[in-house]
């Protein structure tokens, strides 16, 4: 039997397709467990749709959630993010709602960890330089100087050994890398075992020692701008800087300065603030960075599994069962 609309608890999306919609591919197996809502189905009518809310499934930060939206929604139980991060969200402003929250850390990890892999390689291998050479007019052979650098064997700094940093580390040790992280809270004795990875207790002795450093951390107030200039500046010259958490984990100011002077060697990002970047910023002018418009999580298969995850914390929230990944206010 398919169920109708007043049988099914509404779910507040921001819209399906476009670029922050959910998934086209997505939206049977969503209707099968709610009733649907957009954004713009909510505004224009609000008087008759505010009722039905009971959860909002957050895709690419949309839609925006403000007082206003949670004042407009007294049925509104729970909102399922499509990531790990939780930095565009007022937990505290939320909680206040009696608003459940949760996150889709299980689905996000293994893609996260490929993306920074891949971002590492290609720095090192210099892969866009050289994909722009073989395309370019007249291209008869690469020149004898057109050298990268060597990943096996050198030493990787994991900043925020998470299960994202864990699952880099994992990789990182099939490419027979020295391992160093720094973490709020140590591994456990046999997991550091499992991966080769060495504990720094002071981020500064984990720059000073890699090769390329790759952060992994949750945006806060505390991890803000955690790279700047001081930072960079204890780096090897020939080190690299890789950063898939967000942008404002690194201080882009002093990145620029700091690839401009050869402080260090490249840098590999999938996230920037703002993202895009305004296309006159001098970091998209610079030959030794690359970026990428925030991949992370984008396979088709990871997609699919935040959306099943979403669900599964949605459904235990709307009948009253613990939520598999809840997120409680800071």
């Amino acid at each position: 039997m398919i169920m109708g609309e007043g049988e099914l608890p509404g779910l507040l999306v921001n819209e399906i397709g476009g670029i922050h919609g959910v998934l086209h591919s997505h939206v049977e197996f969503l209707k099968k467990h709610f009733y649907l809502i957009t954004m713009k189905e909510f505004l224009e009518d609000r008087k008759h749709l505010s009722k039905k809310v009971q959860a909002i499934y957050l895709w690419w930060h949309k839609p925006v959630i403000d007082q206003e939206l949670l004042q407009s929604l007294p049925n509104l139980k729970v909102i399922a993010n499509s990531g790990v991060g939780m930095d565009h969200l007022d937990l505290k402003l939320v909680a206040t709602f009696g608003v459940k929250m949760a996150n889709a850390p299980h689905a996000v990890s293994s893609s996260t960890a490929d993306t920074g892999m891949a971002l590492l390689l290609a720095s090192a291998r210099r892969l866009v330089e050289g994909c722009h050479v073989a395309f370019s007019l007249g291209m008869e052979y690469c020149e004898a100087d057109f050298l990268g650098v060597k990943v096996t064997r050198a030493t990787l700094g994991i900043i925020g050994m998470g299960s994202i940093g864990y699952k880099i580390a994992l990789r990182a040790r099939a490419f027979e890398m020295n391992i160093l992280y720094h973490n709020r809270t140590r591994r456990k004795e046999h997991e550091e075992q499992l991966v080769g990875a060495v504990y720094c207790e002071k981020i500064d002795s984990l720059l000073q020692q890699s090769d390329f450093v790759m952060v992994v951390v949750s945006l806060t107030p505390q991890t803000h701008k955690l790279i700047g200039k001081r930072e960079m500046e204890l780096m090897k010259p020939t080190a690299t800087l890789i950063n898939i958490s967000r942008g404002a984990v690194v201080d882009q100011e002093a990145l620029v300065r700091a690839l401009q002077a050869g402080v260090i060697r490249a840098a590999a990002l999938d996230v920037t603030y703002p993202e895009p970047l305004p296309r006159d910023h001098p970091l998209l002018k610079l030959k030794n960075v690359i970026i990428t418009p925030h991949l992370g999580i984008k396979t088709e298969k990871t997609t699919r599994m935040i959306t099943e995850e979403a669900v599964e914390n949605i459904l235990a929230a709307l009948n009253g069962l613990p939520i598999p990944s809840e997120v409680l206010p800071s």
